[in-house]
């Protein structure tokens, strides 16, 4: 199976992918941070390099994609997926100016004609949390290029993720707000989660809890 999750910079995608990992035995299929060559630049000059990194994301991400559907012996959890790459990530920066149209409509195209040779996850895990968590997790998580980022841009990004959730038709979803949650330090807020995915494996309804 293909198992993704989705959510804000700082939601918990990577810890929770890696305690899915380790609870069920899946493997993991992280985002392209480290070694990126375009992420710290882009947060010291976002109309200078959001092109190149939205290509740079979307070229790792369908490469994924491509590796998972090869694997059909393995479940996979993948951290982030290339639905947001397009429909709120470059959708952001078009919107904000940071991204010109003529760029934007490229990587649109590009976007467009790698949908016809993908399939959607068999389940996606949205993972909601306001700014007041992310900000205080990002922190905690210590990436000096992260420090920088403003808190409205967060928010853009939260409106954009509500409206992508709530029209997603590519298969399965379940939301999980993440705000007072601690499924790290607090078993039972982990099987909170592992529940939720064991009722709905098999399911094509979309929960929140």
């Amino acid at each position: 199976m293909h198992i993704a999750i989705t959510g804000n910079i700082g939601a918990g995608k990577t810890t929770l992918a890696e305690k899915l990992a380790q609870h069920y035995g899946w493997e993991v299929y992280y985002e392209a941070v480290d070694g990126n060559p375009y992420l710290a630049p882009f947060y010291g000059d976002m109309p200078k390099w959001s092109f190149h990194l939205q290509i740079y994301f979307l070229n790792s991400r369908f490469e994924q994609v491509l590796n998972i559907k090869n694997q059909e012996e393995k479940t996979i959890i993948q951290d982030r997926t290339i639905y947001e790459d397009a429909y709120i990530f470059a959708q952001n920066l078009y919107e904000t100016g940071h991204l010109n149209e003529t760029d934007f409509n490229t990587y649109q195209s590009l976007f467009n004609t790698i949908m016809n040779a993908i399939s959607p996850p068999d389940l996606m895990i949205y993972l909601k949390a306001d700014i007041p968590k992310l900000v205080s997790q990002i922190k905690m998580r210590g990436r000096d290029y992260e420090q920088s980022i403003d808190p409205e841009y967060l928010r853009s990004l939260n409106g954009l993720y509500a409206k992508f959730t709530d029209q997603y038709n590519h298969g399965k979803l379940i939301e999980v707000d993440v705000n007072d949650l601690d499924f790290v330090g607090k078993e039972e807020d982990f099987k909170t989660i592992t529940r939720l995915i064991e009722k709905n494996i098999n399911l094509g309804t979309q929960l929140k809890i």
